[in-house]
């Protein structure tokens, strides 16, 4: 990072921090801004995380969460935060229009920013980047700029167990994104008292009925195997989310499950939205789905595991998802 005795210098005084992370949050969202809002409150900062949309349910457990302003349900309160902030933290987005309105006001306010990020091609709005497109996750990157601070004395419990939870998000419990540095992060958070089975049970053995009957219905009545293409391909339709009563997070790891399946090098789950329509897709080995998300649905995220948008309609968007798969049928092919 550069200029980053400039940013000790800022945070060696009390200040009003906002600490912002994108629509949709997922883990890493979470686990970074809340590790990172653990580590400067217990330096005396003023500390609010404002998400421009709701979390979801299965996090709800985190310590901080019920303190997170959410500017869809109370934007004028949250307008109110960002003119007071002193600093302003941008984690694990590169890109202002991941948190909508809150980019344009924050970007009315001379207060300094501060981006910390793994994507690719991160805009110019800020004037500290600590930005590493190899890293697993943004939570690993707070760990390396509490270290950076030469400030560890302050990566307290809570802020390990956030950081444990982005870090265990964004590599698929450890299945993808995964480095020599990862696993060491790992070993000094538990060193530090994360409770890893805890945090895992957490994560991914509380379904609710609901849940586990929604993945039933994918697999059973959605899930479409082309196998010249070594691919796994589950929609989820309007209709599906009516009759399921599917909310935010109802949907989490079914992209990850298709992954299971043997021969499969490829897992995509497309979803039909009220006005868009998402792509989760996922990869093992070589095969870049990052490619697929940015080239050609202006998405992004990382080798193997990367998210876009469409606006044709979920019918067009799986025909011409389909469609790529020729182009990239000789990488497929290998073993």
């Amino acid at each position: 990072m550069e200029n980053l005795n400039q940013l000790k210098n800022l945070l060696s005084t009390p200040k009003d921090i906002v600490i912002f992370s994108h629509r949709n949050p997922d883990g890493d969202a979470l686990g970074s801004s809340l590790g990172l809002a653990h580590f400067l409150l217990a330096q005396h900062h003023s500390v609010k995380i404002i998400l421009p949309s709701e979390y979801p349910n299965y996090l709800n457990w985190m310590v901080g969460v019920e303190d997170i302003v959410i500017y869809d349900l109370i934007p004028e309160h949250a307008k109110l935060v960002i003119e007071k902030a002193d600093i302003f933290f941008c984690l694990d987005f590169n890109s202002l229009d991941r948190i909508d309105k809150c980019g344009d006001l924050m970007m009315k306010q001379s207060a300094p920013k501060v981006v910390i990020d793994h994507h690719l091609f991160p805009e110019n709005f800020a004037d500290f980047i600590l930005s590493d497109t190899t890293a697993s996750s943004t939570s690993e990157l707070i760990f390396d700029f509490i270290h950076l601070l030469d400030q560890s004395k302050y990566l307290v419990p809570a802020t390990a167990d956030a950081l444990y939870v982005g870090i265990v998000s964004d590599t698929g419990s450890f299945l993808y994104n995964t480095s020599s540095k990862v696993f060491r992060i790992t070993a000094t958070l538990l060193d530090r008292g994360v409770d890893d089975v805890s945090i895992q049970n957490r994560l991914h053995n509380n379904l609710e009925i609901k849940q586990l009957k929604i993945i039933g219905h994918c697999l059973n009545k959605r899930l479409e195997i082309l196998e010249e293409y070594a691919t796994a391909l589950v929609t989820i339709t309007k209709e599906d989310y009516a009759e399921f009563d599917i909310q935010r997070g109802d949907t989490e790891g079914i992209v990850n499950m298709l992954m299971r399946i043997q021969n499969i090098k490829v897992a995509v789950l497309i979803t039909e939205q009220p006005t868009i329509v998402k792509l989760s897709m996922r990869s093992k080995g070589d095969f870049s789905v990052q490619e697929i998300a940015t080239k050609h649905f202006k998405g992004g995220g990382h080798k193997n595991a990367s998210g876009a948008a469409s606006f044709i309609g979920l019918k067009s968007t799986v025909r011409k998802f389909k469609e790529l798969l020729p182009l990239y049928a000789e990488q497929l092919s290998q073993n």
